[in-house]
Parts: structure tokens; C-alpha cells; sequence
């Protein structure tokens, strides 16, 4: 019996032996006095089961025949085999001319054995693997978008460098997004500080892997090509779980760092960048933890300051055109008219481009003294920019659209007392 069928035994009882009369019982019931007499008749009956519905028991109206069934389940597990429920809904309608609800598709498969549902399927086991033994060995880095700042200043990202084998926090950075020219600065500012790691640690993102599928094997991103130069591996994470240390790191900065800041005052990029170091020291003294092996595998930097210059660069080539100029991002570069750069014309010049912003072209280790021919200049529209600027030039967009917008509401401002005195002077 149900709850509510025992509910109403307990006071039908209580009619029966006039300790409530059958107003009272319709009153508790919900029921009218009718009712409560054909419940009583039936229970003086049939006894306990008189209360029990009818049809309990008996097969529903609306139910499938048991021969459609097993028709439908032949279907599935002969042509449509691994199928969702969904999806072998959909095809038994539409190939075999089968019209039956997604729902009850699903509960014939799941009771056949044929689909089992999401919340019973075993969860995909993540075993935990031990850390590095030595400092230096593996780097993990990541980025981590958030409200740093606590609605002080714009949401921004930060670029967080730690050591696998002791959790050492070995750099942070805030930049507006996570692009190549950031993770240059941060990496070049890392490698100055310890050396070169043994491999970096990170995600799939499009800065460290080429994601298209169509593009060549052979080919590596600008940053990956500075990893190649520099002789330092990049190891690519399948999921978050995998660089969990940075994960969590992330976790906990998102908690400890912006209160630290919050109580530093600090409300800009520039000025969180100068602080960081301080708060690298403070949590590497609290969270930080001695390796297995006390050996550090950073090799020392043997490149020059001027020869880290060139290597942290974004290098694309191009090719001269007859009239020795090349084209990079809308801009034409006139190449100097010499006798040694006619002979370069139908070949690939290496262009050159810094994180700070200056460019350079250059030929086999040659620089190439060029003029900038700005070709749309003459144009009365929006620059046109590659989208690792997209989003500085989005701020700054939003920055002219408020700055005009405020300026357009000060001469409504002015302007309205004028036309209400015009106003007035014409009704007069």
C-alpha cells in the first residue's frame, strides 16, 4: 500500500469506530462525505485491499504490444548498435517507420542492456602519478582568467609558472590575455631568473600546439619554435587533471592573491607585476616543499642578451615583390633600393616581430633597412589588426565609445535649456 492509501485506512478506522464522524474524516481527506462512505462499504467488503486502485497490476492502455518491442530491440541491436537513445530514436523513425517516444526507446534499451545511462557508467579513473625528482625538471604553465582585481580594474589573465617536483612558485605575471608576446615575456623573465628547465608542462592551447587538423605535422607555433631554439621540451596535458598542480595552484591564488592585493591596494596591472615577487617569497616559504633529489637540472643561459632578442620574436616569412617591397599585417614595407636587395626580389625574407612592438626584416642574419608605406591610411575606417592584438584594441574601442558617449550627453545637457526657451518664446 502507498502512504497515502495507509493515511486513509488510519482514518477510516477512525469512522468505523465512531471516534470521528465522516464529515470530520472528508474535512482531514480532502474528500467529500460520498467519498468517505464508498471508501467505508468497500472496506467493510473487501477488507484492506478494497482501498488499493483497481488497476493496479494490470497493464497500462497506452502500452506498446510486447511484439513492437521486441521488434524495435532486434532493430537496435542489429543495425543499430551503439546508437544513443536519441539517436536510435531518430532512425526508427525515419528508416524504419517506427514512431515511439525517445523515452521509452531509452528504458528498452537500459533494461536490455542495450545503453547504459550517465549517472550509472564508472567514472574514468585519474591515478595519481609522484612528482619530479629534481628541481628544474618539469614546468608546468598555464593561464588563469579571473576577476583579479575585484572589479577595481578589468578582468585580466594571469600567466603562472611552477615547479612539478617541489610546488615552488617560480613566476606570475598579469597580463590583459593570454597570447604569445605574454608567455615570451614571462618565459624569457624565467629563464633569466633559473635557467632552462628541462620541459615545460602545459594545456593544448593554440599558443603552445597547432590545433588544426589539416595543418602539417612539421609544423609548431612561434612559441613552440622558441622552445626549439632555446633546446627546451613542451609536454602537452590530455586534461586539467593531469597538471593538477597548476590547477590547483591557480585555486589557490584565486583565493589568497586577490585578498593579499585587496589588502595592498593595489588596483592595476602594472602595479600587481611589481608586487608579485614579494608574494612569490611569501607563498613559496608557507606551500613549497624539498625536492626527492636536491639536484637542479636548469642549465645555465649561454645566449647573449642581444641574442635572446632575436630569439624571442615572432618570425613569418614573406616574399619580395618586384617592386622590393613585402606586405605584413596591411602595411607595405619598402625595402631599400640597393643592388644587394634587387638580387633578393622573388625571394623569402624572414619579417620580425618583437614583443615590445618594433619590427625588423631580415636575410639570412642580414638586416634590412626599410620605409613603412601605410596604405591605409587614406581610409576612413577601423585598423585592421591580427587577432593576437584583438583584444587591446576591443579596450580601446570601448574606452572612444564611452569617452563619446559622455561627450554627446554633456551638448544634449547644454542644449536643452536653449530649446526649452525657444520653446517657451513660440507659445508666447
Amino acid at each position: 500500500m502507498s502512504y497515502k492509501e495507509i493515511q486513509r485506512l488510519a482514518v477510516l478506522q477512525d469512522v468505523r469506530d465512531q471516534r470521528i464522524t465522516q464529515v470530520r474524516a472528508a474535512e482531514i481527506l480532502n474528500l467529500s462525505t460520498r467519498q468517505i462512505t464508498r471508501l467505508l462499504h468497500k472496506l467493510n467488503q473487501d477488507g484492506v485491499s478494497g482501498l488499493a486502485h483497481a488497476s493496479r497490476g494490470q497493464p497500462g492502455h497506452h502500452r506498446h504490444d510486447d511484439l513492437l518491442k521486441s521488434k524495435c530491440l532486434s532493430i537496435i541491436s542489429e543495425h543499430l548498435l551503439g546508437f544513443g537513445p536519441t539517436l536510435a530514436h531518430e532512425k526508427l523513425s525515419s528508416m524504419f517507420g517506427l514512431h515511439i517516444p525517445v523515452e521509452t526507446v531509452r528504458r528498452w534499451m537500459t533494461a536490455n542492456d542495450l545503453w547504459i545511462p550517465r549517472s550509472k557508467r564508472l567514472k574514468r579513473p585519474y591515478q595519481p602519478r609522484y612528482n619530479r625528482d629534481c628541481f628544474g625538471e618539469l614546468i608546468q604553465i598555464d593561464g588563469s582568467y579571473h576577476d583579479w582585481f575585484e572589479g577595481r580594474a578589468a578582468k585580466c589573465c594571469l600567466l603562472v609558472y611552477i615547479d612539478d617536483a617541489t610546488g615552488k612558485l617560480l613566476h606570475l605575471r598579469f597580463c590583459e590575455a593570454e597570447t604569445t608576446f605574454d608567455y615570451m615575456l614571462s618565459t624569457r623573465a624565467y629563464i633569466e631568473q633559473y635557467g632552462k628547465p628541462l620541459a615545460f608542462y602545459s594545456d593544448k592551447h593554440s599558443v603552445f600546439r597547432v590545433n588544426q587538423k589539416s595543418s602539417q605535422d612539421s609544423q609548431i607555433t612561434q612559441f613552440g619554435r622558441i622552445l626549439n631554439e632555446l633546446n627546451i621540451d613542451i609536454i602537452f596535458a590530455n586534461s586539467p587533471q593531469a597538471k593538477g598542480r597548476v590547477e590547483r595552484a591557480n585555486r589557490t591564488l584565486q583565493d589568497r592573491l586577490i585578498k593579499e592585493m585587496r589588502l595592498e591596494g593595489i588596483s592595476s596591472i602594472a602595479d600587481a607585476n611589481k608586487w608579485l615577487p614579494c608574494f612569490i617569497e611569501q607563498f613559496n616559504r608557507k606551500f613549497a616543499k624539498m625536492a626527492f633529489n636536491p639536484k637542479d637540472l636548469h642549465r645555465a643561459v649561454t645566449e647573449t642578451a642581444e641574442e635572446l632578442d632575436e630569439v624571442f620574436t615572432w618570425r613569418e616569412p614573406r616574399r619580395v615583390t618586384n617592386s622590393l617591397t613585402i606586405t605584413y599585417d596591411k602595411y607595405v614595407y619598402l625595402l631599400e633600393n640597393t643592388e644587394e636587395n634587387q638580387r633578393l626580389i622573388g625571394k623569402y625574407l624572414e619579417f620580425l616581430e618583437y614583443p615590445d612592438g618594433t619590427v625588423a626584416i631580415e636575410h639570412q642574419g642580414r638586416k634590412i633597412n626599410y620605409s613603412i608605406f601605410d596604405k591605409l591610411s587614406q581610409l576612413n575606417q577601423r585598423e585592421i589588426v591580427e587577432n593576437k592584438r584583438l583584444g587591446s584594441v576591443l579596450a580601446h574601442i570601448q574606452q572612444q565609445h564611452e569617452e563619446l558617449e559622455q561627450q554627446n550627453k554633456c551638448n544634449r545637457s547644454q542644449k536643452m535649456p536653449r530649446r526649452r526657451a525657444q520653446k517657451t518664446a513660440i507659445q508666447q
